[in-house]
């Protein structure tokens, strides 16, 4: 079996010249739509397209674009808005209450992101959420909401980046990656890694059990393959480089993944975790010392086994998803509005019924 991250490299390299160069033809529709919207919206400091937009193949000319927008002050950003686009927003309340209100519900009810949905632009529907950049920048490095960075986890589109994110993502990324390979058994393919680093997000989210559509998850991983393998390579290549995984092919343009699941390496995908989620796993301290990917010595996590630190994790991960999305769910019926809240929702329901008959 071929070990090392030049199997891997060869055969990414080599995969399907067609949906890499569609995959970037869509990047840069979607920098050019999006530039268009962000003419009539105050200055932003990060923004990127996430989504079935992404997706190659996607001809649902009626679907919306989903962007989230990093602001410096979402409170004076939120005013100015309001001055040129108040239809963007579609309760009275926010609109009275003003910038304030909607940062105030988007900070004590939700998890610190504002949506405005069903935006009409240029024969387009959108939908923008706001947040503030530095809490969206705690968010993909810390986990502590868990929210925006399960959607920087995936693949998204940059079209702005004043303050260097996708850099810090970086750190989001490999986080993800290693608590995928920490959930995952010894032996799996390619699809089920990005399936997993992908289902991180949704675990515990109470609208996958009646308003999201059963099969998410597969759909976004196969509309999106090429874009997840972009992402992800580097940590597996390094990963792969230091003997913690192996690649072989299945003759089928599949590539299956052998992964060390001792305690060593187990031990040491999980000292990747953000430091907030390491800090309540139910694990052992101690003095045990490991060599990091720059020969420096640090002190690390001592765990029981690579179970015991997957189901302390998965439980954590579950309970912080459960919370976030029931929060943003009442501040989104809050500041949508009645009428937006209540569509929004039933087209969610209709696709989720779809999906299982």
């Amino acid at each position: 079996m071929p070990s090392g991250g030049k199997y891997i490299n060869t055969y990414f390299d080599h995969s399907d010249q067609r949906s890499r160069e569609s995959m970037n033809r869509m990047e840069n529709e979607g920098k050019a739509e999006l530039g268009s919207l962000l003419k009539i919206l105050p200055p932003v400091e990060f923004c990127c397209v996430y989504g079935s937009t992404l997706h190659p193949n996607n001809k649902d000319q009626k679907s919306m674009v989903d962007y989230i927008l990093g602001v410096a002050d979402p409170i004076q950003w939120h005013t100015e808005n309001l001055k040129t686009n108040s239809d963007h927003y579609a309760s009275r309340l926010v609109r009275i209450g003003g910038g304030r209100l909607i940062n105030g519900i988007a900070n004590n009810v939700g998890v610190g992101i504002h949506f405005n949905p069903f935006v009409s632009w240029n024969n387009k529907m959108f939908k923008y959420g706001v947040v503030r950049v530095h809490d969206l920048i705690e968010d993909i490095q810390g986990w502590e909401r868990f929210y925006m960075s399960g959607r920087l986890q995936k693949p998204v589109n940059i079209i702005v980046d004043n303050l260097n994110v996708e850099n810090e993502n970086a750190v989001n990324l490999r986080a993800a990656a290693s608590a995928a390979l920490l959930l995952l058994p010894s032996e799996f393919c390619e699809e089920d890694l990005y399936a997993k680093i992908c289902s991180l997000s949704y675990m515990g989210d109470l609208r996958m059990l009646f308003a999201e559509d059963k099969n998410k998850v597969k759909n976004i991983v196969r509309g999106q393959f090429h874009l997840f393998q972009r992402i992800y390579r580097p940590f597996l290549d390094e990963y792969a480089a230091n003997g913690l995984l192996r690649f072989s092919s299945t003759g089928d343009k599949q590539v299956n993944i052998t992964q060390d699941c001792g305690l060593s390496a187990a031990t040491f995908f999980a000292s990747h975790l953000p430091l907030p989620i390491r800090s309540k796993m139910d694990t052992n301290r101690g003095e045990m010392k490991q060599l990091d990917y720059s020969g420096k010595i640090r002190p690390d996590m001592i765990i029981g086994s690579k179970e015991q630190a997957a189901n302390s994790m998965s439980k954590l991960l579950r309970r912080k998803v459960m919370v976030s999305s029931a929060r943003q769910a009442v501040a989104g019926l809050l500041t949508a509005g009645a009428v937006h809240g209540v569509k929004y929702l039933g087209k969610k329901m209709i696709k989720a019924w779809k999906s299982w008959t």
